[in-house]
């Protein structure tokens, strides 16, 4: 017997009418103690230090308050590059949805009965989604030159992978006795599929992509600092620039523009489910 097995071995125990009970040792304290071991050695590794963090910390409250009040006369120039920003989210946020179905359904290995197709689809959206988004952004940019289009290539991919993602994981888990119903008295898997599965799957995927938009939002914010146009364009410019209170007013902006988008979105997500 093991060292693990001696450490966890059941330990037992004889009730006055004879019977025996075993009760096994709980494995948390080697879970603490892993999990310990592995801060311990991601604080050596990059250098963490607790007493710079809370030492700093009062230069961000500096900053945070070099940014107030806002400078409430350069809005006139944000809302155009706050507009562009949303534009290409909405943009990529649909394209990637829309093109995530197919792809989606090819991945589900109970609606494509072909492993290789199977895992062809999940290795291209595991790379895709590995890709991150202003790396894809920067990529971009090297191909189709600097601006919004650039930014909307790389929110395309990232909703794309995402979307794509989620969506086939569910698609294995819906109903599939009235589809297999329905290709057993001769009908067409692709009429089988929109007729039984697609209703099913279809408050999920709308749901997950209004998500993804969501999160696009703010992806799309700093883009702009590899030239992918948009609002992170300007934001970093008065960043290099020092002029904090026109970055307020980036900021305010942007979580504005944020809020309601999610309340939006999330009221679409409710009516949907």
């Amino acid at each position: 017997m093991s060292w693990y097995d001696k450490l966890f071995e059941a330990e037992s125990y004889t009730l006055t009418n004879g019977k025996k009970v075993s009760q096994k040792f709980t494995r948390l304290p080697l879970i603490i103690m892993l999990f310990l071991i592995a801060i311990t050695i991601s604080v050596w590794v990059t250098g963490f230090s607790v007493v710079t963090l809370f030492t700093n910390f009062t230069g961000f409250w500096k900053l945070f308050g070099s940014m107030f009040p806002p400078n409430w006369s350069y809005f006139p120039k944000i809302w155009q590059p706050l507009l562009m920003t949303i534009q290409m989210s909405f943009i990529g946020s649909f394209f990637g949805a829309l093109v995530a179905l197919p792809f989606a359904i090819l991945a589900a290995n109970n609606v494509t009965n072909n492993r290789v197709i199977n895992l062809t689809i999940r290795f291209i959206l595991t790379v895709v989604r590995t890709i991150p988004t202003l790396v894809s952004a920067l990529i971009a940019t090297y191909i189709f030159g600097l601006g919004t289009f650039a930014g909307t290539i790389a929110i395309f991919l990232f909703s794309f992978s995402f979307v794509g993602k989620q969506l086939f994981e569910y698609i294995e888990t819906v109903n599939m006795g009235a589809y297999e119903a329905l290709v057993a008295t001769g009908a067409n898997p692709s009429r089988a599929f929109v007729t039984t599965i697609l209703p099913q799957i279809l408050p999920t995927y709308l749901s997950t992509s209004l998500f993804a938009f969501e999160g696009n939002v703010r992806y799309a914010a700093i883009l702009g600092y590899v030239g992918a146009g948009g609002i992170g364009m300007i934001l970093n410019e008065k960043i290099g620039w020092r002029e904090f209170q026109s970055v307020g007013m980036i900021l305010l902006a942007i979580f504005i523009a944020v809020i309601i988008i999610e309340t939006v979105s999330q009221q679409l997500r409710k009516y949907l489910s």
